[in-house]
């Protein structure tokens, strides 16, 4: 059965590998030692990773998650030991001779970049204006005249005000967004803006307004994160999540 190289990250050579280490389609995570690195990778059969029928696969949720799991349980081992560059997911080589070469080509590059991120981790911020549940805000006390239709200058008017809260709930957001980033950034190495995102947060509701990735020395993981908890402002809400390994600051993989 022919089979494919799946890398999953970069390592140096001293790193040890937990046992046993399982990854992707349930095979024995190896290393391949090149100078003063190691490719971290596991052989996969090319029935499912080839071209073809990777594409096929990954139109199929189920199998998705369950290599995307996969191939983060053994960077998440990996990094728990040692520096890693980790790729992401499905990353494939033809053979063994593939990922030696990718080790010798660029050796310097990766190398100096494995040092760079030696004992750092990734975190992630997101800041949120919060929205208000339907329903809320100040109703008219009751009274015993007969309720009325609103004409359509109240109801322009209401608009008006709506608008006016809604800017500034967002321009609040934005205070807080920018002297949050700043203060994280005197913690942090680097940072990586990312779109805010769209889909429904993790914790609670609202509007994703910063997200920003931030590599951080672990000596200073506890400073970053009371750092991140320390704004709080009415319906702005933080969301800090990590340690990760530094997916955002790794070097670009260079699949074949």
């Amino acid at each position: 059965m022919t089979r494919l190289a799946y890398l999953y990250a970069v390592t140096g050579r001293d790193t040890r590998l937990p046992s046993p280490l399982l990854g992707v389609a349930e095979e024995p995570v190896r290393l391949l030692e090149h100078g003063r690195l190691a490719g971290v990778w596991s052989p996969v059969p090319a029935a499912d990773f080839d071209e073809e029928p990777l594409r096929a696969h990954l139109e199929d949720i189920g199998w998705l998650e369950r290599t995307a799991r996969a191939h983060q349980e053994v960077v998440d081992a990996v990094s728990a030991r040692a520096a890693v560059l980790p790729l992401r997911m499905a990353v494939l080589y033809r053979g063994e001779d593939a990922v030696r070469r990718l080790l010798a080509d660029d050796h310097d590059r990766l190398t100096g970049a494995l040092h760079r991120l030696t004992g750092r981790s990734e975190w992630g911020v997101k800041v949120y204006v919060e929205e208000p549940a339907p329903g809320t805000g100040a109703r008219p006390a009751a009274s015993r005249q007969p309720a009325t239709r609103p004409s359509g200058r109240d109801y322009l008017r209401r608009r008006v005000r709506h608008r006016e809260r809604e800017e500034q709930d967002w321009e609040r957001a934005a205070r807080a967004s920018r002297l949050l980033h700043a203060q994280l950034s005197r913690v942090a190495e680097a940072e990586r803006m990312l779109r805010p995102q769209h889909g429904r947060p993790a914790h609670g509701g609202g509007r994703n307004v910063l997200n920003v990735s931030y590599l951080v020395a672990r000596e200073r993981e506890h400073e970053f994160v009371a750092r991140a908890h320390e704004p709080s402002l009415p319906g702005v809400r933080v969301e800090v999540n990590g340690p990760w390994a530094p997916y955002s600051f790794a070097a670009p993989e260079t699949a074949r």
